[in-house]
């Protein structure tokens, strides 16, 4: 499926302030880049550069006064989610290296003190997916989602404690829960299809039988339409702006996502 992305921030600086973005989606395995626009007003020289995750992030100063950021992009994606039931669980020793970072406790995501609770919540489940499918269907039926209900970042500790959360929380939840089972885990932000509200969303990724799956406890089902922006061990990895200096919210952030024919493109499939 074809889709169009966009992403406008509108920020009123006060003082020359230093920026870290990540607005651009990159092509991989689930979906093509086939177009996008990235434009500045005003423009500023902008330097970019690919963190430790792979994300492609962009440094700038923005100049005080009125500050836009409009991103847009025209991305092909898998027309379907892929599910995996009975999926095995990878060895530690068979992981690759890029997976071994995702094992370990983050600051939003403390695995280390999860171990109990995701045995109970996976008792009797093969190893490996249906684990990870276990712990979505656990935090469906037990964390209720509450979009646009908190600007504040917290814990799978303090999720689990309090029992609603944003689409963040919930990931970081499921994100602990699988990295207590060993099961490699990670952070992905970008644009969901036909999300209500649409706004900018958060879901994670396990890695179980060689490969990353796609796994968000906020949707009934899961359907196509998923665009990520960027990956990280937690929210903490993957904000699509920091800004340093005097504390900065946008004054406006409107964000769509468009289902598109491309006649071009007709052709091509997704591997």
């Amino acid at each position: 499926m074809w889709l169009r992305t966009s992403c406008d921030l509108t920020f009123d600086i006060t003082v020359s302030t230093p920026f870290v973005l990540m607005l651009r989606p990159r092509s991989g395995a689930q979906q093509w880049i086939a177009s996008e626009q990235y434009k500045l007003v005003p423009s500023v020289p902008v330097f970019e550069f690919t963190d430790n995750y792979g994300n492609l992030c962009q440094r700038l100063i923005a100049p005080p006064g009125p500050f836009g950021i409009h991103t847009s992009a025209e991305v092909m994606t898998s027309d379907h989610i892929d599910r995996a039931p009975g999926a095995p669980f990878v060895e530690i020793q068979n992981l690759p290296e890029s997976a071994l970072n995702y094992l370990l406790p983050s600051r939003f995501c403390e695995s280390d003190r999860f171990s109990q609770m995701a045995n109970s919540i996976t008792a009797g489940y093969q190893p490996g997916y249906d684990q990870v499918a276990a712990i979505e269907a656990w935090l469906r039926a037990n964390v209720r989602y509450e979009s646009q209900s908190s600007d504040i970042q917290i814990s799978a500790t303090e999720v689990n404690t309090r029992g609603w959360g944003v689409c963040r929380d919930l990931a970081h939840v499921g994100i602990a829960l699988c990295r207590s089972l060993s099961i490699p885990a990670r952070m992905v932000v970008g644009y969901l299809h036909d999300l209500e509200p649409m706004e900018l969303h958060a879901w994670f990724e396990a890695y179980v039988a060689d490969r990353w799956y796609t796994f968000d406890a906020t949707q009934i089902q899961l359907h196509a339409g998923y665009v990520a922006i960027g990956y990280g061990r937690d929210a903490a990895d993957v904000a699509v702006y920091n800004q340093f200096g005097p504390a900065l919210y946008p004054q406006a952030q409107k964000v769509r996502v468009q289902l598109i024919n491309e006649p071009g493109f007709t052709d091509w499939g997704m591997t």
